[in-house]
């Protein structure tokens, strides 16, 4: 078998041990070829499908909405939930909050946690956008701001009905930024939580069709929302829309781009937000300013994408000016979305719900598992060269390179994160596969490893601290702010413990 190096673009010797030990002999190693699974949902945070929750669901809707029994067209019947990472639910401030200080999340019996809990029973996490504008749906701020003196609006569209508050006005302020502050303190929490639409002002919480007091406060009141995001949610991903109308008071969210656009989506970033659109397969909407912005920050921030059409409902799909939509067959359509998330390396896309969901699974189910072998981030090792062998106090050095099977990235570059996942060696106990020992490779930077650019690295380490005997050599993505153990699931086929570590040989330790 030929040397790693010659397999590889790049070699990166990661050691902080640089002890005058020798690293042990060549002949001492061993060479382990690992083959990737490309079929199996892992779960892994930022990455794979989400499914959306309706605001009036209740927990029973797994069974009531056919979401543990739904045919796909191989005939198959699956569970929905088997195929997410996530759940998503877009639901009001009211639903949160329906009296100040009285939140949902102190009452177990209410429906919105028992919705979010029958999620949480599935081993997903949740997803939230926290919708504030009424417009063409009800009341989402509670009376209670409007009671405290809050100005807003009636829906232009509905005189009288639908009110919402001016985003700037003071009184809104003060009581959403004292809720946003109680929300993050129960949901700041990547075990539960996946992200949080944390600029949602706007129709439908999209940001867009804003309407002020005073148009002027555009801007400041962008720097409100973002920054009162970033000082409550320091753990969970925070997202923006990467709209061209951002916080724009253009009515019905769709114009010229404003000369600020870029310059607010940029600000939101440097402050550490991840990217989402929601008008993904409409190319009416989802244009060549849109495609810029996702190239612009590809690899640099995570992008979750929603589709735009809704298929099974009021729009009328057939007239996208693509002209590839055909009235009646909504495949068409998930075969625009797939496409265009391709393009924008998009690390989740959406089943939504109910009818979109259905045809998902009934009619483009292939792309659902299309999108699960090569969309997101999938990392795995192809090749790791290992010692067979070693001496306690001995330095060893293993040689293993990384493939990322996804168009999108691994984001252990964005704040929230903070560089938490590195490579980690363990050997582990021969007889219970716990680990004895773990070694993390805190030179080893998982948001490097993109799709046909496998990485290289000569980690070195030091076999100190377990008696001799032996032992099994294994190989994890492991968190570093929680003892080393598994934060990720590697993309193996073979030879993987309950725990996630995946085995490599057995060694010697003398």
């Amino acid at each position: 078998m030929k040397p790693l190096s010659t397999f590889c673009k790049s070699i990166i010797v990661s050691s902080a041990l640089w002890a005058a030990v020798p690293a042990v002999a060549a002949s001492e190693m061993t060479t382990v070829t690992i083959e990737p699974d490309t079929v199996s949902t892992f779960r892994n945070p930022l990455t794979g499908w989400v499914m959306y929750l309706g605001r009036t669901w209740d927990a029973d809707f797994w069974t009531a909405n056919g979401y543990d029994s739904m045919v796909t067209s191989t005939g198959d019947t699956v569970r929905v939930s088997d195929y997410a990472s996530c759940a998503y639910i877009r639901t009001s401030w009211a639903s949160f909050e329906p009296e100040e200080g009285k939140y949902a999340w102190n009452d177990p019996d209410s429906r919105l946690m028992r919705l979010i809990r029958s999620v949480w029973d599935r081993g997903m996490r949740i997803a939230f956008r926290v919708v504030i504008d009424g417009r063409d749906q009800a009341q989402n701020t509670p009376q209670y701001v409007f009671d405290a003196g809050a100005e807003g609006y009636y829906d232009p569209k509905n005189p009288g009905k639908n009110y919402s508050p001016y985003p700037d006005d003071p009184v809104f302020q003060e009581k959403y930024t004292k809720f946003f502050h109680a929300m993050a303190r129960e949901f700041d929490d990547p075990d539960k939580v996946e992200f949080i639409d944390a600029y949602s002002l706007g129709k439908w919480g999209e940001s867009h069709s804003m309407i002020y007091k005073d148009n002027a406060n555009k801007e400041p009141v962008f720097e409100w929302v973002v920054s009162l995001a970033t000082s409550c949610f320091k753990r969970v991903p925070m997202l923006v829309h990467y709209h061209r109308m951002l916080g724009d008071p253009t009515y019905d969210g769709w114009g010229a781009v404003p000369e600020n656009a870029a310059r607010l989506i940029s600000k939101a970033v440097d402050l550490g937000f991840s990217l989402r659109h929601d008008a993904f397969g409409m190319t009416g909407y989802y244009q060549e300013w849109e495609k810029e912005q996702a190239k612009k920050w590809n690899f640099t921030r995570p992008i979750i994408m929603e589709g735009g059409w809704i298929t099974g409902a009021h729009h009328r799909y057939w007239i996208d000016p693509s002209g590839e939509y055909r009235q009646g067959h909504a495949v068409d359509v998930r075969e625009g979305e797939y496409k265009a998330s391709r393009e924008a390396h998009v690390n989740m896309m959406d089943f939504r719900i109910n009818d979109e969901t259905r045809s998902w699974f009934q009619e483009a189910f292939p792309l659902v598992k299309k999108f699960i072998a090569e969309g997101g981030y999938r990392l795995y090792p192809d090749m790791i060269s290992i010692p067979l062998s070693a001496s306690r106090g001995q330095k060893v050095s293993i040689t293993h390179r990384w493939n990322n099977l996804g168009w999108g990235y691994c984001p252990t570059n964005i704040p929230q994160w903070n560089q938490r996942y590195k490579v980690g060696f363990a050997l582990l106990d021969s007889s219970t596969l716990e680990p004895v020992k773990v070694w993390a490779d805190k030179n080893t930077r998982l948001d490097l490893w993109l799709k046909g650019s496998p990485t290289e690295y000569t980690t070195y380490i030091t076999i100190d601290g377990v008696p001799a005997g032996k032992y099994v050599w294994a190989v994890g993505l492991v968190d570093v702010t929680r003892g080393n153990e598994i934060g990720l699931k590697i993309a193996a086929r073979n030879n993987v413990t309950t725990l996630g570590w995946v085995k490599l040989s057995d060694v010697i330790l003398k």
